[in-house]
């Protein structure tokens, strides 16, 4: 007989919650959830316009994982805003159901002999892969959403490997257990090795927990949604407030990621007599100063600035000359412009450089822009000109603009 003192002994879990009514409900919640993650986790990933290498790839060793890539949209001008926000805001609100899932689950961790049947034995390595895969993948989410970057690597590569893994153990397991599943919440009756032989007395019923942990969910949903917008909504992400210092009032006083001074940007660096814009291509270089910018054809746009850390802004209404008529001017069709290559004055702290599409440098809202909200952007917003793009990234809205290659890149 095994020593009841050991967690490899069934006598040692003795709560009366866990039972295969419990875990089945958590795993079905999750199922959903989880699968609605995978799906958004991957949009993000396609939204990077990873194939313009080497550029915007940060996993050139995808090989098949990147099979299902396609040319990002511009359309709608809020579509990564929507998404990578359901992203990040399902992924914090279902960690009380992970937790109270692996919670469920623990006693199998310990189960001995380790595997009886082949059948038993892939459920195991399913469990152990799927466990270790959750934990990682919503740790790393967390700590992203922070900029707590302490785990060794990229987090852009780190994530988008981490989540093929631990989405291949979840389809394994879900194939063996959701039939299971779905019978037990309907009602039938299942032996079940998570029941304890010897339960303690009951402090709150089945229900009782699942209503916690429902509880818990809809509080983090509502201390960390607000990211997704501006001010007063945005005061009420009490537990995820990352999204940049607060800017001020004013027309540039909407939500930052990095500072100037964070990226390394001096004033003097911006000055009027300092800072040239350099656009290649066909019959480039060409060299012009903010003045002689602002001589070209200036249009507006109203677009949001979506991150991947979750937080976004309403529309903020943008002027500044059109990416193809800039394209224009060294060589290209401004209704058939080639891809562009965006290089920032950023000396440190993420994206110094992005690419961005043909389809988006055709774009008529596509801007290098010089003003927002009728105010010369601000040195934290990018002055003195800003790349601002409908749907894209916020990393692909490069601020600081000093260099501009057009041409196909991939």
């Amino acid at each position: 007989m095994r020593d009841p003192r050991l967690p490899t002994s069934p006598g040692f879990w003795r709560s009366p919650l866990r039972g295969p009514w419990f875990t089945s409900v958590l795993g079905l919640v999750l199922l959903a959830g989880l699968t609605v993650l995978f799906v958004t986790g991957l949009i993000s990933y396609a939204a990077y316009n990873p194939n313009l290498a080497p550029v915007n790839d940060k996993t050139p060793d995808k090989g098949l994982l990147g099979f299902y890539l396609f040319a990002w949209p511009t359309d709608p001008h809020w579509l990564y805003r929507l998404t990578q926000g359901v992203h990040v805001t399902l992924g914090i609100v279902l960690v009380p159901v992970l937790l109270a899932k692996l919670w469920s689950v623990v006693p199998r961790l310990f189960t001995l002999p380790p595997a009886r049947s082949l059948a038993h034995a892939l459920e195991r390595v399913s469990l152990l892969l799927l466990v270790g895969g959750a934990l990682f993948e919503f740790v790393t989410g967390v700590l992203n959403i922070q900029l707590d970057y302490v785990f060794p690597g990229s987090f852009y590569t780190l994530h988008f490997y981490g989540a093929w893994v631990f989405f291949a153990a979840f389809v394994v397991h879900a194939a063996l257990k959701v039939p299971l599943a779905v019978r037990t919440v309907r009602g039938a009756r299942e032996e079940s090795d998570l029941v304890a032989p010897r339960p303690a007395p009951p402090t709150v019923s089945r229900r009782g927990a699942l209503w916690t942990v429902g509880g818990a969910s809809l509080l983090l949903f509502a201390t960390s949604a607000g990211r997704g917008f501006d001010q007063p909504l945005r005061a009420t992400a009490l537990l995820t407030p990352h999204g940049g210092p607060e800017p001020g009032s004013g027309p540039n006083g909407f939500q930052i990621n990095k500072t100037a001074a964070y990226a390394g940007i001096r004033a003097a660096d911006t000055s009027e007599e300092a800072w040239r814009l350099v656009i290649e291509g066909r019959t480039g270089p060409v060299r012009l100063s903010r003045a002689q910018l602002l001589q070209l054809t200036l249009h507006s746009s109203a677009l949001p600035i979506a991150c991947v850390e979750g937080w976004s802004t309403s529309d903020q209404w943008w002027r500044g000359v059109r990416l193809r008529d800039l394209a224009a001017l060294v060589g290209y069709e401004r209704e058939n412009p080639p891809d562009v290559f965006v290089e920032s004055l950023q000396r440190h702290g993420g994206f110094r450089r992005a690419a961005l599409r043909a389809n988006q440098v055709a774009d008529p809202r596509s801007l290098l822009a010089l003003y927002v909200n009728g105010e010369e952007l601000s040195l934290d917003h990018g002055h003195p000109a800003r790349v601002i793009v409908p749907a894209a990234p916020g990393v692909l809205n490069t601020k600081w603009v000093a260099r501009m290659t057009f041409g196909d890149l991939g």
